[in-house]
C-alpha cells in the first residue's frame, strides 16, 4: 500500500549504483524496500503526478521515520520535500540518462560488431595479400615510392628485395618486361588498365593485372596454378608466334625477293612487295586478289608435284621479268594448312659463275699451253691442277697425277724414280723445302737434275692456303744465253771482216756499233765511228762525200717516230765514183740498222745490161712492127688471089682444060695455106698486144670435133689416114670461144696428120675431168726426141723430124696461146718409136683473159 514504510521512500533518490553511502544504519536495513521505492520514484517522476506522488513519498517516509522511533519537525519535512524534489528530478534526469545510455549501448555494440567485421575482413584481405602466390605494388601518389604487398613463389623467379622486383627488365624475360614497363607507363599517365601474361626468366608465367583508383595505382602480380600456368605458357607461345610471325611477314615484306603463302588449294594468301613488283601488280593486295603468278604454270606444277612426295621444293626455275628471262633459286615449304616459297634471282650469280668457269678453264688451258711446268696444291698439300708441261718433265703416269697426291709423296717418287738429285740430308731438305706452305713470301730453288738439266723451282703460297710450284726448265735458255754469247763474238768477227760496211743506231739517234768496212767506204775516221756519236754528226761528214746525201733520209729514219716504221733501199754515188747500195732497217727494239754495199762494178755491169737490152727491145719492136705489117699487107692480096681463084673455077667464067683446072686449083691451095698463116701470124700478134679477147660462149663438144674432123678430112683422105673420135667420156658442153677451140683442134689435127703414116689412125679423145675438160690427139708417128720438148712451142721454128712437109711453126705456139688464154695448160706426151699425144686440158668456166706466155 502507498503508506508502507514511508521512511523508506526517501533512499531511492541516488539513481546508481553507489548513491547508498549517504544513508545509515536505518537505511541499510531497508535497502530493499528503498530499492523498491527508488523504481517506483523513478516510474512516478516520469508521470504527470510526479509532485503529489513525491509527497506522498515524503509522508510515507515521515511515517517510516515515525515507525522507526525518528522526531521530525516541519523544517526537516520541508528540507526533505525539497530533498526528494531535487532528488525526484535527478531520478527523472537519471532515467533519461539511462534510456540515452542504452540506446548508446545498442549503437556502441553494432559499431563494435561492425568493427569486428571490418578486422576480420581487413584481416582476411591481409592473408590474402601475404600468400605467397601474389604481389601488389601500389602508387599511392605520383612521387611517393610505390609499397609491396604480398610475396610471389621462389619457384617464379621473382626477387623479394623491393628494388630488385621493380627493376623488371632484371628478373623477366625482354619481351615481357617491355610489354609490362609499356602497359604500367599506360596506366599510370592515362588510366589504361591491362591484363597480361607475362613469364620470368626461370620460365615461369605470371599474371599482370593494372587498374587505377581515385587515389591509387594497382599493378598485381598473380602466380598461377598449374592449368593456368599451362594456359599462361600458351598464351605467351602466342604472343611469341604471333611476335615471331609479324617480324617475319615484316622481314619477308622488306625482302628484294619474291615471297608468297598459299593456301591448301593452292590458292594466293599473301605476297610481299618484291612479289608484286615482280607481276607488276598495283601492290601485294591486288596481285594477291588479282592471283597474278609468279612462276609459270608448269614450274607450279612441278612444285605440286614433288611436295607429294616431299615438303621441302629446291630448285632453280626460269620465269620472265619486265621482258627478260631471269633464273631465280625457288624454295617452297608445305605444311598443314598451305605452302610458303622464296625465290631468290640468281641470274647474275649464273652469270657471274660462268663468266668464273670459263675464266678458271680459260687460266687452265692457258696453263696447259705454257712450256712452264705448273702444279697447284691445296692447303693439304694435295695436287689440285698440273699441266701438260709438269707431266712432260717428270715423265709421270697421268693416273697417279690424277690421284692427287700429297706434295711429299710426289717428291717421295721422284726420289725414288732417280729423277732429281740424291740430298745429303733428304728429310731435312723435304722438310725445308715444305716450308712454303708455311711461308708469306715466294721462295726460290735451282735443281740439278740427273740428267743434266737445269730446273729453276719457285714456291708461291696462295692467299687461301695452298702453293704454286713452278718449275722453269732453264737448260735451253741457259745453253741460248752460252751460244748467244758465242754467237756474238762470232757476230762482231763476222761484221769486222764483212766488206758490207754496216752501222746500228739507237732509237737516241747514237752509234751503237760499226764495222771497219763502215768507215772506209765513206772515209771516216777512227774517232768519227767510235760508240755513242751522233748520228748528226755523221751526216755532217758524210754528205761532203756523196753527189746526192741519203743522210738527210737516215736521220728522220733514226731519230722520227712514225707509227709505222718501213726498210728504205737504195744506192748513192761518191765524189770518187763509188756506187753504194744502202738498206736502213728498223730492228724491234727501236734501233735501226745501216748496210752499205760497194755495187760499183754490178752497177757499171748493170748499166752494160741495159744498153743491150734495150737494143734487144727495140729490134725485137722492129721484128713484130715488121711481121705485123707484112702479115697484114700481104693479107689483102691473099684474099684477092683466092677469090678470083675461086672465080675461075666457077662453069659461069669460062671453060678451062683440064691443065688450067690443076693450075687454078693448085694456086687456091697455096693460098689458102699462106693465109692460115698470115692469120696465125695476126692472132699471135694480137696475143702478145694483150688485145685478144675471147667470145665465151657455151660450147658443143659435139659439134665443134665435127667441124674441125671435116677441115683436115681432105688431107687424111690425101693419105688414106682415119680418125678415130672417142667422145664417150665428154660433156656435152662446156664454157669456153668455140671458133677458137675449133683451130686449136685444127692446128692439132693438120699436126698430127703430117706426121701419121700412110694408112694409119690418129685418135681425137674428149673427157671430163673433175674440173674441166681435157682434149687429146694422138698419132703413131715417130715421136719427137726429148731435146726437142723445149723449143716444140716457139714460133718460127719448123721441124720435119719425119714430117711430110715443112710448116712455118706456128701450129702449136698458137695452140699453147689459145689454150692458156682459157686458163687451161697444154703437154706432149712422146717418145721414139711411140707416137705423140698432144693434151690439152680446159677448165670449166675460163677464169678471164689473160696475156699468154710468150
Amino acid at each position: 500500500m502507498p503508506g508502507d514504510n514511508p521512511p523508506c521512500a526517501g533512499q531511492a533518490v541516488s539513481g546508481g549504483r553507489n548513491d547508498s553511502k549517504t544513508t545509515g544504519s536505518a537505511a541499510r536495513g531497508g535497502s530493499l524496500l528503498w530499492r523498491a521505492g527508488s523504481r517506483v520514484g523513478v516510474l512516478l517522476a516520469s508521470s504527470a503526478l510526479a509532485g503529489p506522488l513525491l509527497g506522498f513519498a515524503a509522508h510515507a517516509q515521515t511515517r517510516v521515520a515515525q515507525k522507526a522511533g525518528l522526531s521530525v519537525s516541519t523544517v526537516e519535512v520541508m528540507q526533505l520535500a525539497m530533498f526528494v524534489g531535487v532528488m525526484g528530478a535527478a531520478l527523472l534526469s537519471a532515467i533519461v540518462l539511462i534510456r540515452e545510455r542504452a540506446r548508446t549501448s545498442a549503437e556502441n555494440a553494432e559499431l563494435r560488431t561492425r568493427i569486428a567485421d571490418v578486422n576480420a575482413a581487413l584481416q582476411r584481405s591481409e592473408a590474402l595479400l601475404h600468400s605467397r602466390d601474389q604481389r601488389v605494388v601500389v602508387w599511392a601518389a605520383e612521387n611517393k615510392k610505390p609499397e609491396l604487398v604480398g610475396t610471389l613463389p621462389i619457384e617464379s623467379g621473382a626477387p623479394e628485395d623491393r628494388a630488385a622486383f621493380l627493376a623488371f627488365g632484371r628478373w623477366l624475360m625482354p619481351r615481357s618486361a617491355a610489354a609490362l614497363e609499356h602497359a604500367v607507363a599506360a596506366l599510370r599517365e592515362k588510366a589504361k588498365p591491362f591484363d597480361l601474361v607475362i613469364e620470368s626468366q626461370a620460365g615461369q608465367p605470371l599474371e599482370v593485372h593494372g587498374r587505377k583508383s581515385a587515389a591509387h595505382v594497382l599493378v598485381r602480380f598473380v602466380s598461377l596454378s598449374e592449368t593456368q600456368r599451362s594456359q599462361a605458357r600458351l598464351k605467351i607461345e602466342n604472343q611469341r608466334l604471333a611476335a615471331d610471325h609479324e617480324t617475319l611477314i615484316g622481314l619477308l615484306d622488306a625482302l628484294k625477293m619474291p615471297s608468297w603463302l598459299r593456301t591448301v588449294d593452292g590458292r594466293l594468301k599473301w605476297v610481299n612487295r618484291s612479289y608484286a613488283e615482280a607481276v607488276e601488280a598495283v601492290n601485294a593486295e591486288a596481285a594477291v586478289r588479282d592471283g597474278k603468278e609468279f612462276l609459270g604454270g608448269q614450274a607450279r606444277e612441278t612444285i605440286a608435284a614433288q611436295h607429294k612426295s616431299h615438303p621441302v621444293f629446291e630448285q632453280t626455275l626460269s620465269t620472265v621479268i619486265e621482258g627478260d628471262r631471269r633464273r631465280f633459286a625457288v624454295t617452297d615449304f608445305a605444311g598443314a594448312d598451305g605452302s610458303a616459297g622464296l625465290a631468290c634471282d640468281i641470274s647474275a650469280i649464273e652469270a657471274i659463275r660462268g663468266e668464273y668457269e670459263r675464266t678458271v678453264q680459260s687460266h687452265a688451258d692457258t696453263l696447259d699451253q705454257l712450256n712452264t711446268a705448273v702444279a697447284i696444291f691445296d692447303t693439304d698439300e694435295k695436287l689440285r691442277f698440273f699441266n701438260q708441261a709438269f707431266q712432260k718433265l717428270w715423265g709421270l703416269d697421268s693416273g697417279f697425277l690424277h690421284s692427287a697426291p700429297d706434295n711429299a709423296l710426289l717428291l717421295d717418287r721422284l726420289r725414288s724414280e732417280g729423277k732429281i738429285a740424291e740430298q745429303p740430308e733428304w728429310r731435312r731438305w723435304k722438310e725445308s723445302l715444305l716450308g712454303a706452305y708455311r711461308a708469306v713470301e715466294s721462295q726460290e730453288h735451282w735443281w740439278h737434275l740427273p740428267d743434266g738439266k737445269t730446273i729453276r723451282v719457285v714456291a708461291n703460297p696462295q692467299p687461301k692456303g695452298g702453293v704454286t710450284w713452278v718449275f722453269e726448265n732453264l737448260t735451253e735458255k741457259m745453253d741460248l744465253e752460252s751460244r748467244y754469247q758465242t754467237a756474238v763474238r762470232v757476230q762482231g768477227e763476222t761484221l769486222d771482216n764483212l766488206a758490207e760496211g754496216v752501222a746500228v743506231f739507237g732509237p737516241d739517234g747514237r752509234l751503237r756499233l760499226s764495222n771497219p768496212a763502215f768507215a772506209a767506204l765513206w772515209g771516216l775516221d777512227a774517232d768519227a765511228s767510235k760508240p755513242n756519236v751522233h748520228v748528226s754528226t755523221i751526216r755532217d761528214l758524210c754528205d761532203r762525200r756523196a753527189v746526192d746525201s741519203p743522210w738527210g733520209g737516215f736521220v728522220a729514219a733514226i731519230t722520227g717516230f712514225d707509227d709505222e716504221r718501213r726498210d728504205r733501199h737504195g744506192q748513192t754515188e761518191l765524189n770518187n765514183g763509188t756506187v753504194l747500195r744502202y738498206a736502213a732497217i728498223p730492228l724491234p727494239n727501236g734501233q735501226v740498222m745501216m748496210t752499205f754495199v760497194d755495187v760499183t762494178d754490178s752497177v757499171n755491169v748493170e748499166r752494160a745490161l741495159k744498153d743491150k737490152n734495150e737494143a734487144l727491145e727495140k729490134s725485137d719492136q722492129i721484128k713484130n712492127e715488121f711481121v705485123q705489117h707484112v702479115s697484114y699487107e700481104l693479107r689483102s692480096p691473099l684474099t684477092n688471089i683466092i677469090g678470083f681463084t675461086e672465080l675461075l673455077s666457077l662453069p659461069s667464067t669460062g671453060p678451062l682444060n683440064q691443065k688450067q683446072r690443076e693450075y687454078v686449083g693448085h694456086v687456091g691451095s697455096s693460098s689458102s695455106v699462106l693465109l692460115t698463116i698470115v692469120n696465125d701470124i695476126l692472132d699471135l700478134a694480137t696475143v702478145d698486144a694483150g688485145i685478144m679477147e675471147l667470145d665465151i660462149s657455151e660450147v658443143h663438144i659435139d659439134r665443134t670435133i665435127t667441124a674441125a674432123a671435116e677441115l683436115v678430112a681432105d688431107r687424111l683422105e690425101e693419105h688414106a689416114i682415119k680418125l678415130r673420135i672417142d667422145a664417150a667420156a665428154a660433156p656435152k658442153t662446156f664454157h669456153g670461144d668455140e671458133i677458137r677451140i675449133r683451130q686449136i683442134l685444127y692446128n692439132l689435127l693438120s699436126n698430127a696428120a703430117n706426121y701419121a703414116p700412110e694408112a694409119s689412125t690418129i685418135t681425137l679423145a674428149c673427157r671430163q675431168l673433175a674440173d674441166g675438160v681435157e682434149f687429146s690427139v694422138h698419132d703413131d708417128g715417130p715421136g719427137m726426141p726429148p731435146d726437142l720438148l723445149d723449143s716444140v712451142f716457139r714460133r718460127f721454128e719448123p721441124r720435119t723430124n719425119g714430117g711430110r712437109r715443112r710448116g712455118a711453126g706456128l701450129g702449136l705456139s698458137i695452140v699453147k696461146s689459145f689454150v692458156e688464154l682459157h686458163g687451161g695448160s697444154v703437154r706432149i706426151e712422146t717418145g721414139r718409136d711411140k707416137g705423140t699425144t698432144v693434151i690439152c686440158a680446159f677448165p670449166d668456166t675460163p677464169s678471164g683473159i689473160r696475156a699468154a706466155a710468150e
